[in-house]
């Protein structure tokens, strides 16, 4: 029985009804299935019908005729989802859907929920994590016919398991060689406070340790900055107030760069003339603020990339496209 109040799904039989045909032919034309003989005019009839009933396919159903599910599960890790990682969701949900496929996003709770209990209930054609899995959940979603797609961030020997492998040390480095070629030789780091972001943070500290080091500077100085007043001032003083003071800060994005930017104003320095700052991700803000916010982006470009990785896989294939130095671009403005 129906429960009170709930809305009755629209069925392929209901179509059937409405243009007095058989279930098989209507299942025909809204499956579109090939190789069947049916009249142009009936097969309109039965489009007509099935739109102005509100009818569509069961997801279950087109499952079971395709032999997969068109769902890509994205599992989220605990972070803090900001401007960056929501547009290239929405990229990547675009690229997928280019290619018949539907980007399912679960954030990750702290709970530690296994990840099997969510592939399970969803049943999704591939699962795209951004952290590493165990062998075991892996093997499992194997042995279920899912297909995995690892986007690994940051560096070193974690990545080695992983099938798409992205640097945020690329990052760092060409947040400090940019400082460095406009003359800023002691150069310090606002690294942020929450530790659930130290997956992006770190290998983007140890890219700016790295460029320092081959550009024959001291190591960065480190901060750490919270998107407070009184965060970014206590660090602004610290840097600005040493024997031998620092003069650019790569900070780790664009939110905590304008918090150090107001906070250099307000101590009466000169942005860049006192203290130049370059952030990451390009937030709207980052244009329009006096002085506009010279940052580093993700290309968009990234977005296609594991669309093509995660495609390939389902056709059983390698993809030849993997993120190089050019997914990380500098956008020049005025803070530095």
């Amino acid at each position: 029985m129906a429960r009170a109040g709930a809305v009755r799904r629209v069925t392929s039989a209901d179509v059937a009804k409405e243009v007095g045909l058989s279930r098989t032919t209507v299942g025909y034309v809204l499956n579109d299935v090939p190789h069947q003989k049916i009249p142009e005019a009936t097969r309109k009839r039965v489009i007509e019908a099935a739109a102005r009933l509100g009818y569509t396919p069961s997801a279950a159903a087109r499952s079971l005729r395709s032999g997969r599910s068109d769902v890509v599960l994205c599992l989220l890790p605990d972070i803090p989802v900001g401007h960056s990682v929501n547009a290239l969701l929405e990229s990547l949900s675009a690229a997928l859907e280019a290619h018949g496929l539907t980007l399912v996003i679960h954030p990750r709770a702290r709970s530690g929920r296994p990840i099997s209990d969510v592939w399970k209930a969803i049943t999704p054609a591939a699962v795209l994590t951004w952290e590493e899995i165990s062998p075991l959940e892996a093997a499992a979603m194997q042995a279920a016919g899912i297909e995995l797609t690892s986007v690994i961030w940051g560096g070193g020997a974690a990545q080695r398991r992983a099938v798409l492998t992205i640097s945020d040390e690329r990052i760092g480095r060409l947040q400090a060689q940019h400082l460095a070629v406009h003359g800023h030789h002691r150069i310090g780091y606002a690294l942020p406070v929450d530790p659930r972001l130290v997956m992006f943070s770190r290998p983007r500290l140890d890219g700016v340790r790295m460029s320092c080091s081959d550009l024959g500077l001291q190591d960065p100085v480190v901060e750490r900055v919270s998107i407070t007043s009184e965060s970014a001032q206590a660090a602004v003083r610290s840097w600005c107030g040493a024997p031998e003071p620092v003069t650019g800060i790569c900070a780790y994005n664009d939110e905590t760069a304008i918090a150090i930017i107001n906070a250099a104003q307000r101590d009466g320095l000169q942005v860049p003339g006192d203290l130049a700052v370059i952030g990451v991700d390009d937030i709207p803000l980052a244009s329009v603020m006096n002085p506009s916010l010279t940052t580093v982006i993700l290309a968009p470009e990234l977005a296609s990339v594991i669309a093509d990785n995660v495609v390939q896989a389902l056709a059983g294939r390698p993809s030849a496209r993997q993120p190089d130095s050019i997914m990380v671009q500098l956008i020049e403005r005025e803070s530095v």
